[in-house]
């Protein structure tokens, strides 16, 4: 898992953009939208696929055991001064803010994914 800037997703999507492109035979004089293009190949824009992908690399782990270093690593807390200036962007940071969208703390998260079922209709709610 990496942290997810606009640069990068933007990459991504130009990257996945041209590969359709050439899949399905669209040259450059023709004039295809790319909500026309992911609609023709079934595919889903690249924010919403990396999304979907962290969330469910998130339920993978928060059902491992306590002990496991993959929890671990992602409930630490660092001890010690921070840097000056603005503080980077994290996979923990971005984690955070997806779950203050949806109201939900870390606790009540590991609740919901012993319940597979509700997990993904939390995670298909997104």
């Amino acid at each position: 898992m990496w942290k997810t800037t606009t640069i990068i997703i933007m990459n991504v999507q130009v990257l996945k953009n041209s590969c359709l492109r050439k899949i399905i035979n669209i040259f450059w004089s023709d004039t295809v939208s790319n909500s026309l293009l992911w609609e023709r190949t079934n595919q889903l824009p690249s924010e919403a696929e990396i999304k979907n992908r962290r969330w469910n690399w998130i339920e993978h782990t928060l059902r491992k055991s306590p002990n496991c270093i993959m929890k671990q690593a992602l409930t630490w807390n660092p001890e010690g001064k921070q840097k000056r200036g603005r503080p980077k962007n994290t996979i923990r940071r971005e984690i955070k803010a997806d779950m203050e969208r949806m109201n939900n703390n870390c606790k009540e998260l590991e609740r919901i994914t012993q319940d597979r079922v509700g997990w993904r209709m939390l995670v298909s709610g997104l």
